[in-house]
């Protein structure tokens, strides 16, 4: 009889995330001073790319760039979420959109916009320990900050009246 093994490895902890918003596949978790953000950080999992993304809050927050951090574990289920849902987490209006992953840095372009920045580690295949690749690749909360004012940049640059969240 033959049967079908997989082993599946991880380089990156998992924080702790309330399992009930991950219901949705993504979810804002933490909001901007003031409520309305300029830029939003979504961290496309829910290992390492979280803590860069809310360290990255941090440092732009401090330099009075009203910033949120989205968790989006699953982008199939969030993308099965009504309309509504996905806009109060990813305002159409706010252009300035970076994704955060600790893999390839792909796929994302339709939910970011055409002001969007991804920092990603790149492909799989690298061997070393992950905090040496995290930071050899540049998946660091200084370089999340570099993309998101590159983000804001070029959303104030091109004209445009938002983003669409595609189903």
């Amino acid at each position: 009889m033959h049967t079908t093994q997989v082993t599946v490895l991880r380089r990156e902890q998992d924080p702790l995330a309330p399992d009930d918003e991950t219901e949705r596949g993504g979810y804002v978790l933490a909001e901007a001073d003031g409520g309305r953000p300029d830029v939003v950080l979504v961290a496309t999992g829910r290992g390492d790319e979280v803590h860069v993304a809310l360290t990255a809050r941090e440092i732009l927050q401090q330099e009075g760039t009203a910033t949120r951090v989205v968790s989006m574990p699953d982008v199939a289920w969030f993308r099965a979420q009504p309309a509504e849902y996905r806009d109060t987490v990813l305002p159409p209006g706010v252009r300035a959109r970076v994704s955060v992953e600790a893999g390839a840095a792909l796929g994302w372009y339709a939910m970011l916009g055409a002001a969007r920045e991804s920092v990603g580690l790149g492909p799989a295949g690298a061997g070393a320990a992950y905090e040496s690749l995290r930071r050899h690749a540049g998946l660091t909360p200084e370089r999340v900050a570099a993309a998101a004012r590159s983000s804001l940049q070029r959303a104030a640059a091109a004209p445009c009246s938002g983003v669409s969240n595609p189903p």
